[in-house]
């Protein structure tokens, strides 16, 4: 099986190479690496680009120039896995968050569920202990308000660590998702239960980012829940799909 991780990566020089490392050394046959750069200022695009050099078949870079955004990263990175004959397409953080060695627990459910979300909130999924207690309301809060409003069943909604079946891709209008930042999780997960997909959440431990600061202050995450009615409104008439997906 012809495997894609897209890893979208903003001033992440320092996680990069290691990253890549750590998923080929999992032993996964067919595994490839897309680097989604958005002209980081800090030569993550240079590192990736000598990466790819030197791996040409299992490492790949798009540099986006323009308007950046987590969502426009993914949605061009999911477009260009699909182009190039993936099978299933993985998504993740590049800062070790999300931990390589949970890759293959999330590919091993695909050929049952459309999407597998790697869960910090269902039973043995746990977040970093040091979080601290402000923080780690204030997540489990977003994934509360967002569920409400969204009336979703996955517990992990605003989770960045999927793996899709080529198929779920397909069928999701990507030119329809229009969320930026960190919404654009709660939006894919939105639309795959509006589309009646069939979704798994598998328990991992969630790290706090080794190396570099986090893009998630306080400000993008008040943002990201007033956004959570513009989803709603957006996709309201989805309907569930049948294409044997």
């Amino acid at each position: 099986m012809k495997v894609i991780v897209v890893i979208p990566t903003y001033n992440e020089a320092e996680n990069v190479a290691p990253m890549s490392e750590a998923l080929w050394g999992l032993g996964l046959p067919g595994l490839e690496i897309l680097i989604v750069d958005d002209e980081s200022p800090d030569g993550t695009g240079d590192i990736a680009d000598r990466l790819t050099a030197e791996n040409p078949d299992r490492l790949h870079v798009l540099h986006r120039t323009g308007s950046r955004g987590l969502g426009r990263a993914y949605v061009e990175g999911f477009r260009w896995a699909l182009a190039h004959g993936a099978e299933a397409v993985v998504q993740m953080d590049c800062d070790f968050s999300h931990a390589p060695t949970d890759v293959p627990r999330l590919l091993a459910h695909l050929p049952e569920y459309d999407v597998v979300v790697g869960s910090r909130y269902v039973e043995g999924g746990r977040t970093d202990e040091e979080w601290g207690m402000g923080r780690a309301f204030l997540s489990w809060w977003a994934n509360f308000y967002a569920r409400l409003i969204l009336g979703c069943r996955v517990r992990d909604i605003t989770a960045g660590f999927k793996a899709w079946r080529r198929e779920a891709l397909e069928g999701i209008d990507l030119g329809s998702i229009h969320s930026q930042g960190y919404v654009f999780q709660v939006e894919m997960t939105y639309v795959c239960e509006r589309l009646g997909y069939r979704i798994l959440e598998v328990p991992i431990y969630f790290e706090d980012r080794r190396i570099g600061r986090s893009k998630m202050t306080i400000p993008v995450k008040i943002e990201a829940a007033l956004r959570v009615w513009e989803v709603r409104w957006r996709h309201r008439h989805l309907q569930p799909i049948h294409k044997g997906v």
